[in-house]
């Protein structure tokens, strides 16, 4: 009589860990909106065969983690308050979450993470990102979401990501003006409430101005700036 394979329970019980490093960023061509491509690498333990990753994504920015200048100090007066107070206001900003489906691998794999840009000035995290002028930007990305794989039987088995599972990188500041200047070449966005932008073409007209820069810098030389 045959004996039956022995049985191993710790294989069998055992939840497989992906680990996450993300070893590149570029600006993602072609696209609708201002779109970054982050190169995430995944690997998976050995023996492992995933099945599909429905991965959810938390970037945020440790803005503690860099040094600022006198000018990204005075332009982020407006998001941390003054350089004095910047011990108890320097916090990590949240930037976005987005969501990403990883196709079957085994061992390692690379996979495109688009992150879309924004030059709208009212998120915080494009604030920040315009008053760098060089340097690099020290990111987090958290990761959790359901993970689905082969068991020992080749049945399909699911379990989830928690958030413990990150990775770090730091993006060059050049990188995020390359994706805007893609988009809008040697130019800014500025969004204003109706009320103000009907005052303003009010006073764009009335002094014959040609351009909304003239008119803008017309209130600047006004106001002795």
């Amino acid at each position: 009589m045959a004996l039956a394979p022995e049985r191993n329970p710790s294989r069998e019980s055992a939840i497989p860990e992906l680990s996450f490093e993300v070893e590149d960023a570029g600006v993602l061509k072609h696209a609708a909106v201002p779109t970054l491509a982050f190169e995430l690498e995944i690997a998976a333990p050995e023996g492992v065969e995933v099945r599909s990753v429905m991965l959810n994504v938390q970037l945020q920015i440790a803005a503690r983690r860099r040094p600022y200048d006198e000018l990204a100090q005075r332009r982020l007066a407006e998001v941390f308050g003054t350089p004095d107070r910047w011990g108890s206001t320097l916090r990590t900003l949240p930037w976005l979450r987005t969501t990403l489906v990883v196709p079957p691998f085994t061992g390692v794999t690379s996979v495109e993470l688009p992150v879309t840009l924004t030059y709208d000035l009212e998120v915080v995290a494009s604030r920040y990102f315009h008053a760098l002028a060089d340097g690099k930007v020290p990111l987090e990305f958290l990761f959790s979401g359901s993970l689905f794989y082969s068991g020992a039987g080749g049945e399909l088995q699911t379990t989830r990501l928690t958030w413990e599972s990150e990775a770090e990188f730091e993006l060059p500041v050049a990188t995020w003006k390359a994706a805007m200047d893609c988009y809008f070449p040697g130019a800014a966005w500025l969004r204003l409430e109706k009320d103000s932008f009907d005052r303003l073409y009010d006073y764009k007209a009335e002094r014959s101005l040609p351009t909304w820069e003239a008119t803008l810098d017309s209130l600047l030389e006004a106001s002795g700036d």
